[in-house]
């Protein structure tokens, strides 16, 4: 690191979860400047040691002195902590739901929209930026090339999520699951309402009112946001997949003009952040642990006319999660 380098003193809250061992991992992959990095967690999480590292308790005096404050913890937790780092005049940059409807707190895909955070880093120093949900940053990053090429009318979406979205027992539970019936014992769901071995679960959080869950409403909700279209009609439909990591979405969309094939995968070769598959075709297995969303299947749909149907793939921890956090303080905390 150079002399003159800007260092950085950064916190990871949750960082004994999967999220946030994985942004520690990205912080060193990216050589972000850290010049002290402080690893906290709940009071039972308390204690552990990552890489040397010992893990404290997330209080309020834990944050003396950070610059960065990486948060992948619940919502309450968030809302609990975050505004007053943020009138100590540090970044917090959250995972959680907490923010992401809050017209002051910018939410951002920095392929997209980083220039919604000017006006906050205008202000001066400090202030909380939400992180998409993992559905919808692979939603838009997978239609925000075609957005060079025409407007987009409506969406329809359906994804396919691997447990791992659901934390550390989910993961275990397709384990005890598939063990389960490798005994001819029937598999106990806990985690999910159905057994995900060898199964498909279209929840993917609580049912609404409306009849579409949690996560469906998320993806229609924050892709308006950070697209400001918001009249924009998105329909999705969530789906958990007996997958480890990576998500995956089969998506149609309309489009007010007709594109030809050739134009969309020009745009997508030349997007940030996507790798295109022109012939071929993405899987989960495929880009678990890489940080781009990769782009396939790419066709005329058969139901908008003009759209186009395409099949898009990403880790969910890195890119989803992780990796758009990083970069999001790399925009604001980095001069």
């Amino acid at each position: 690191m150079d002399p003159g380098e800007q260092r950085v003193k950064v916190a990871i809250v949750g960082a004994t979860g999967a999220v946030g061992r994985e942004m520690k991992a990205v912080l060193e992959e990216r050589k972000f400047p850290v010049s002290e990095l402080r690893l906290l967690a709940s009071a039972r999480s308390a204690g552990a040691v990552i890489d040397g590292i010992p893990v404290e308790e997330a209080r309020p005096e834990a944050f003396d002195g950070i610059d960065v404050a990486l948060f992948s913890a619940s919502s309450g937790i968030a809302q609990e902590l975050a505004p007053g780092i943020r009138d100590r005049g540090a970044w917090v940059i959250d995972n959680s739901s907490a923010f992401r409807a809050d017209s002051e707190c910018p939410l951002v895909v920095p392929e997209i929209n980083a220039d919604s955070m000017r006006e906050l880093k205008e202000r001066g120093r400090g202030g909380i930026i939400a992180n998409p949900n993992c559905s919808t940053i692979l939603l838009a990053m997978a239609l925000h090339p075609l957005r060079s090429l025409a407007a987009i009318r409506r969406v329809v979406v359906c994804s396919y999520q691997a447990v791992s979205g659901a934390g550390a027992a989910a993961m275990e539970e397709l384990q005890e699951q598939e063990k389960a019936e490798g005994r001819g014992e029937p598999p106990i769901p806990v985690v999910f309402p159905a057994v995900i071995a060898h199964n498909v679960v279209p929840w993917v959080g609580d049912i609404g009112p409306d009849g579409y869950s949690v996560e469906e409403s998320k993806v229609r909700s924050e892709l308006r946001r950070i697209f400001d279209s918001p009249d924009l009609p998105v329909a999705a439909t969530c789906v958990r997949v007996p997958v480890w990591r990576a998500h995956a979405e089969a998506v149609h969309v309309e489009l007010d003009r007709e594109i030809a094939i050739r134009e969309a995968l020009d745009a997508y070769r030349e997007a940030p952040g996507t790798v295109l598959h022109p012939v071929d075709f993405p899987t989960p297995r495929d880009v678990a642990g890489k940080d781009s969303v990769h782009i396939g299947r790419i066709r005329a749909d058969r139901a908008f006319d003009p759209g186009l149907a395409l099949w898009c793939v990403m880790d969910q921890l890195r890119k989803g999660a992780a990796l758009n956090a990083i970069q999001i303080a790399e925009a604001v905390a980095l001069r």
